[in-house]
């Protein structure tokens, strides 16, 4: 009997480290998402997200001396800033590549022809010289500079309220509701009908109803696009929401049925029975026992059907097409990353986007999933 308490101790072991390493395969991805898509562009290209907290240090890219020159006391001044619009430090700088820290902030370079060149920690800089320094070459500055943490919200305005060219992203977010929602509920609607019917009310050829429903579980759904759009264009639905509702809706309906008649199959035939001797219709049973029963099963294939349709990409092409007023979110992310693939902020904060619905979905209706998939997986009849 140790032996195998031994044996499933280790097992249970097993199985809680698999777990935990699913979980933090998914977790930290995600939150690396959310945590990039607050911070600035250039806080995302020097260093990572888990260093989002600490204060940055990173060389800052050669800025060449600009600014209107003034005489003061026989001298020609010209000042700038390095990072007008943020709070970096300077902690070295240098005048040429091969040696970028040569002088500490507030240190004086001796250039050319007597003119001078210091750098305060803030990035202000002084250029000062006995000539006019019109129609010279001014000189570059590198320089590593330390910022401290900065994070923003401007990324979610200009990817969902801006006016830039990022600001697709909002249409297509509406876009995807539009497809998604609908496309959840009416399968949700014809399925539960579907499989109350194959449950419960006795008819000819309810087997071979069941045995089709199972057999269009394994049917690529690529292999339906084309002659559906054709389909569609015959009848005079063509591209639009209506047609893509349909083609989502049957493209779900088998895994809808099958699961739901399985779970409905389940519940108790005694309250089916009693509420038919009460001289309930089955229309009453449906409405009044069966869906409040079925909830966990309905919630279940809701997410699955929600999921997918917010993440398709392939349907939504062939029934919607690529129209800007019509694209949906998935669309809109392949198209940032062909035209601004270096725009970090702006692709993480778009691809957070595209994935916080989901997860508020799935997280409201978690509990019912487990509970859900099970109870349709043994029940049976």
């Amino acid at each position: 009997m140790s032996f195998f308490t031994r044996k499933k101790s280790a097992l249970v072991w097993a199985v809680h480290l698999s777990v935990l390493l699913l979980v933090a395969v998914w977790l930290f991805p995600t939150l690396g998402l959310f945590v990039s898509s607050f911070r600035t562009s250039d806080q995302i290209s020097t260093s990572g997200w888990w260093s989002a907290l600490s204060t940055q240090t990173r060389q800052v890219p050669a800025i060449r001396v600009a600014g209107d020159e003034k005489e003061v006391n026989g001298r020609f001044i010209i000042t700038g800033e390095l990072f007008p619009d943020t709070d970096a430090k300077i902690t070295a700088w240098g005048t040429s590549s091969r040696d970028p820290a040569a002088y500490k902030p507030d240190e004086v370079a001796e250039l050319r022809s007597g003119a001078t060149l210091t750098v305060s920690p803030t990035g202000g800089y002084t250029l000062d010289g006995p000539e006019s320094f019109e129609g010279q070459r001014l000189p570059r500055i590198f320089s590593t500079a330390t910022s401290p943490p900065e994070f923003t919200l401007e990324n979610y305005r200009n990817v969902l309220f801006s006016s830039t060219a990022a600001s697709g992203v909002g249409q297509s977010f509406i876009n995807t509701l539009t497809v998604a929602i609908p496309a959840t509920i009416i399968p949700i609607l014809i399925a539960a009908f579907a499989a109350y019917a194959l449950a419960w009310m006795n008819f000819p050829g309810r087997a071979l109803l069941v045995a089709a429903v199972v057999g269009l579980l394994v049917v690529p759904l690529q292999l339906a696009l084309i002659p559906l759009l054709q389909l569609h264009n015959a009848v005079g639905i063509g591209k639009g929401y209506l047609g893509v509702w349909l083609a989502h809706t049957g493209f779900g309906l088998p895994l809808a049925i099958y699961l739901l008649r399985n779970y409905i199959v389940g519940l108790p035939r005694d309250i089916i029975e009693s509420a038919r001797v009460d001289g309930a219709t089955d229309f009453e049973i449906f409405v009044k026992i069966v869906l409040p029963l079925s909830f966990p099963a309905l919630a279940s294939f809701a997410i699955f059907q929600f999921l997918w349709t917010w993440n398709d990409l392939l349907v939504a092409l062939v029934f919607l097409g690529t129209d800007d007023d019509t694209l949906v979110l998935t669309g809109r992310l392949v198209n940032l990353l062909g035209s601004r693939g270096g725009d970090w902020e702006i692709l993480a904060t778009s691809a957070f986007v595209s994935i916080a619905v989901p997860l508020v979905v799935f997280f409201a209706l978690q509990r019912y999933l487990v509970r859900g998939l099970l109870a349709g997986s043994v029940k049976g009849g």
